[in-house]
């Protein structure tokens, strides 16, 4: 038999010097890694220490001195201006009471003032009224042709209004003492003074 024969089969056989090879690489892995490790730790011990501060490198979500500071002006900007318009409107407010408060005594004086010239209206009329009460009174007591010779020279409208106010039999005789035409103007303004008045 030969030697082949004899192999159990699946089975190969090593060949010379395979794992020295295997050996010698392993130690240069391990080398490399050993040089990594002692110049990452060199490097570590031979940097200067940084101190992280808010000032130098804020942490993330957090705001550094001058942001911080620049908010704070911007908060106080914004409460001087509403510090601001708030005393504006307060003026506003102010100022719009006062006008209306002058506005009401000047409307408050206004009622004053025409209730008085309502007053003295009523006055004037009431003695207007007594003084022409008093001159038909002295028309009706002259004679007739005498109160005819002033009714004559009178105004047609002044003169129908004191005929008007007199006794029907006074004025009648004064109107018989007037001008046909003087007296015929008269009694058509009489007239027509009563022409609106209501009949019932």
């Amino acid at each position: 038999m030969n030697r082949a024969a004899e192999r159990k089969p699946g089975r190969r056989r090593p060949r010379p010097g395979r794992g020295a090879l295997w050996i010698i690489a392993a130690l240069f892995v391990l080398s490399g890694g050993m040089q990594l490790a002692q110049s990452g730790a060199w490097a570590r011990d031979t940097a200067e220490p940084v101190h992280e501060t808010k000032a130098t490198k804020p942490q993330d979500g957090c705001i550094d001195d001058a942001g911080f500071t620049a908010m704070l002006a911007d908060l106080k900007a914004r409460e001087a201006k509403l510090v601001e318009q708030e005393g504006l409107l307060t003026d506003r407010r102010n100022a719009l009471a006062l006008a209306e408060t002058r506005l009401e005594k000047r409307l408050n004086d206004l009622v004053a003032a025409e209730e008085a010239l309502s007053k003295t209206v009523a006055v004037a009329e009431e003695g207007a009224d007594k003084d022409v009460g008093k001159l038909v009174a002295l028309y009706e007591n002259m004679k007739p042709k005498q109160a005819a010779s002033l009714f004559a020279e009178m105004d047609p409208n002044f003169a129908a209004g004191f005929l008007a106010r007199m006794r029907p039999a006074a004025a009648a005789a004064v109107m018989e003492s007037l001008e046909p035409k003087t007296a015929y103007a008269i009694s058509v303004l009489m007239a027509g003074r009563n022409a609106g008045a209501p009949r019932n």
